[in-house]
């Protein structure tokens, strides 16, 4: 695919599902080695200007599966800077005990030219997402309505069409409300892009695009027991500097 100069381009990747074994297999697949293959991947790339993880980094909550994850990073050598999420397996104290600088940065608004990223936090106490009240009243303070808004999260916000849905965003109601309120003003928020759901898809919701990221680990199939791919995959994201977004998916 041929980038344009004035575009800024994002690896998302997401649902490692690291142990405290780097020889462990979820569903099969080595997710140590899935994870490494992926950073390799993206490593490589010049073209992209930052990585977005959108969460779940550990299968076993165990503290060396945050330390192998930071490890995978410093090993791949990249030069960009990694923005981080917690997703529903995370430990937000864990996250922010090895997750830190120089190979992370912890906040939660990346700005371009054209372009500001949102990363929302919707981890709650359950498996099922929840972006809080006090998160989504402070969304328009955060948004600059000169620039194009691409919101990034964990917990898919739209219902997809399998059993991950009883573990979707609880509160999509409010999340939606809000949205449409702040593209009533500007309508600037143009996508979202979540994890979780362990499959590429796009949808579309009242002119927003969604976009859901592929697993490093493994590819979910419709039911529990059923994989699609145990290959792992992540997405690219093009931010173009007329509001526009082009995508793709890379299996490395």
């Amino acid at each position: 695919m041929n980038i344009p100069k004035n575009v800024f381009t994002i690896a998302q990747f997401s649902d490692c599902h690291l142990f405290s074994d780097k020889s462990a297999k979820h569903f099969g697949a080595n997710v140590w080695q899935n994870l490494t293959q992926v950073l390799a991947d993206i490593s490589l790339r010049k073209n992209i200007d930052c990585a977005v993880f959108t969460g779940d980094l550990t299968q076993d909550h165990s503290e060396l599966s945050y330390q192998y994850f930071v490890e995978a990073v410093v090993q791949a050598k990249l030069t960009i800077p990694v923005y981080f999420l917690a997703g529903n397996h995370d430990d937000k104290p864990m996250l922010a005990k090895y997750l830190t600088a120089p190979n992370f940065h912890i906040d939660n608004i990346i700005n371009h030219d054209f372009w500001q990223v949102q990363l929302v936090d919707s981890k709650s106490e359950i498996p099922s997402g929840l972006i809080s009240e006090k998160a989504l009243d402070a969304l328009p303070q955060r948004i600059d309505p000169n620039k194009y808004q691409l919101l990034m999260m964990h917990h898919h916000p739209v219902d997809i069409g399998y059993y991950i849905d009883k573990h979707g965003l609880t509160n999509q109601q409010a999340f939606w409300q809000t949205v449409n309120q702040l593209n009533n003003t500007n309508n600037n928020i143009k996508a979202i892009a979540c994890g979780h759901v362990h499959r590429a898809s796009q949808y579309s919701k009242d002119h927003v695009d969604i976009y859901t990221c592929p697993a490093t680990s493994v590819q979910f199939g419709d039911t529990k027991e059923k994989m699609a791919s145990i290959m792992p995959s992540y997405r690219l994201l093009y931010l173009n500097g007329n509001g526009t977004i082009g995508s793709e998916i890379i299996t490395p």
